[in-house]
């Protein structure tokens, strides 16, 4: 399977779990990143042993820093989508594919094609559109959602700078090995006794980070961040689909139009992604 197939399928798997923070909202940002943490450490260790993959890795520096780097950037992210709408704060985080080819640039010298760019354009234009101007949305939620995809694109370029070292599983595997002690004291001292019915939603957020997180390591240890890195915009599209029928946030024309921009940017950016060159 591409690394763009990879990419793809996790991002299916990160539309269930933007509903499932959604739906939770008198849940805090951070107990739902512990319970995630902890649902994903428990089967993730289940893979491994399964699997017979060594569960504490060959770079245990630079996978720590990679489960740092992650931690905030999900906080963060968690946060905005409690306080933002659907799509707006996919939306914002979804600005970090380009983050992610201009780290890539100075930490892997992992450079885009030229002709590449002008589709990078397109799409983020698209963003732009899908964004609109929403009065609703502050300057602090704004500058967290800001935060999450900055942070997010580090942490991408870090998994694939441990693609010589670090087996995926183990990857996705020292994300919460690190989130739990991290967010777990605080989260303990605060607690908020989730109900039957979110208890079961927290759980499924779990699972299906766990799975998109396993599917987008593989991306980015597979194939180079320039060449995958834009297929992260079609989770916009989930989130306008599932925000219009879930949480009945429709839609204006310019994000409609900014839909069509991202397909463009997306198809383009496929067709002259030199993967010969990877």
């Amino acid at each position: 399977m591409s690394g763009a197939a990879h990419i793809l399928l996790a991002q299916v798997f990160f539309a269930f779990m933007n509903v499932g923070v959604k739906l939770v909202p008198r849940v805090p940002a951070h107990e739902i990143v512990f319970f995630r943490a902890a649902t994903t450490l428990v089967t993730g260790y289940i893979i491994l042993r399964v699997r017979r993959v060594p569960a504490w890795g060959v770079n245990r520096p630079l996978l720590v820093a990679r489960g740092l780097v992650g931690t905030a950037a999900l906080l963060m992210y968690f946060w905005s989508l409690q306080h933002m709408p659907l799509a707006t704060a996919v939306t914002v985080q979804h600005v970090s594919p380009i983050f992610t080819v201009l780290v890539s640039a100075l930490l892997l010298r992992e450079l885009p094609r030229p002709i590449q760019l002008p589709f990078f354009l397109v799409a983020f234009a698209g963003v732009a559109l899908v964004k609109g101007f929403d009065p609703a949305v502050t300057l602090v939620e704004l500058g967290v959602g800001i935060g999450a995809a900055v942070l997010s694109a580090v942490a991408y370029n870090l998994i694939r700078m441990l693609r010589e070292h670090d087996h995926p599983l183990v990857v996705v595997f020292y994300f919460p090995l690190v989130t739990v002690p991290v967010v777990g004291p605080y989260t303990l001292t605060r607690w908020h006794p989730p109900s039957p019915l979110e208890w079961g939603v927290l759980i499924a957020v779990g699972l299906a980070t766990t799975a998109a997180q396993i599917f987008i390591t593989r991306a980015y240890q597979q194939d180079r961040a320039a060449n995958i890195s834009i297929f992260n915009y079609t989770g916009i599209v989930f989130a306008l689909a599932l925000g219009l029928v879930l949480f009945h946030e429709v839609p204006d024309p310019f994000a409609l139009a900014g839909v069509l921009l991202i397909a463009l940017g997306v198809a383009l950016g496929t067709r002259y992604s030199g993967r010969h060159d990877a």
